[in-house]
């Protein structure tokens, strides 16, 4: 079920803001106790985000941890973001969106041409935008490091036959999703540059990025 709640951090008062352009990879470490907002600038923006454990990067985040713990499919206020390791790396204190997924995995270039068409093989997609932002981190690392992900603001129901469908985003203009880290992570995040999805649109758009202490 959806819990929507607002924040009571003020954006005046953020050690860090930063704006994303869509396409662009961002590389940042959120110590324990800080507390990240990814914001929906223009709505229905999809933000794919990988974390890792920013001591032990084998630690990375689990989609079918998170579920099993948690006992529902998307993620809201309150679900905490567990590891391959068992551990929690976040908790989600504020959304304003009320769904996001973690089963429809990150645009590739095969997944394109799968989905749109054979053409589409040469457009960007987020686990290239992954390995630009992760060799910035770890030069030696590949695709084999591309962890589950997160699709913050991205609707994909579950059919009743349990298949996958993507849909009209549920967010919009403002939107935000903010997590509590509960250690020191490292968060990736590939600002979608899918053309084809109706989940944005078919507009890629900006997001923002906002850390408090």
């Amino acid at each position: 079920m959806s819990v929507l709640t607002e924040s009571t951090l003020n954006p005046a008062d953020a050690i860090y803001d930063f704006t994303l352009l869509a396409g662009d990879p961002w590389l940042f470490e959120i110590k324990r106790g800080q507390t990240l907002r990814i914001f929906d600038l223009e709505g229905n923006q999809a933000a794919d985000t990988l974390f890792y454990n920013a001591r032990d990067q084998a630690d990375r985040y689990s989609a079918q941890d998170t579920i099993r713990e948690q006992g529902a499919l998307y993620l809201t206020t309150g679900t905490q973001l567990i590891s391959t390791r068992g551990n929690v790396l976040l908790t989600i204190t504020a959304d304003t969106c009320g769904r996001h997924d973690t089963l429809g995995g990150a645009c590739a270039c095969e997944s394109n041409m799968v989905r749109y068409a054979i053409e589409k093989r040469s457009m960007h997609a987020c686990r290239d935008v992954f390995l630009r932002g992760l060799r910035q981190w770890r030069p030696q690392w590949s695709k084999r490091d591309i962890t589950h992900n997160i699709n913050f603001f991205m609707n994909v129901p579950v059919t009743p036959d349990g298949g996958l469908t993507f849909e009209d985003g549920v967010s919009g203009p403002g939107r935000y999703v903010e997590m509590r880290a509960e250690m020191d992570v490292v968060c990736l995040i590939s600002n979608c540059p899918q053309l084809n999805n109706p989940c944005n649109a078919y507009n890629p758009t900006p997001i923002r990025l906002l850390v408090w202490d």
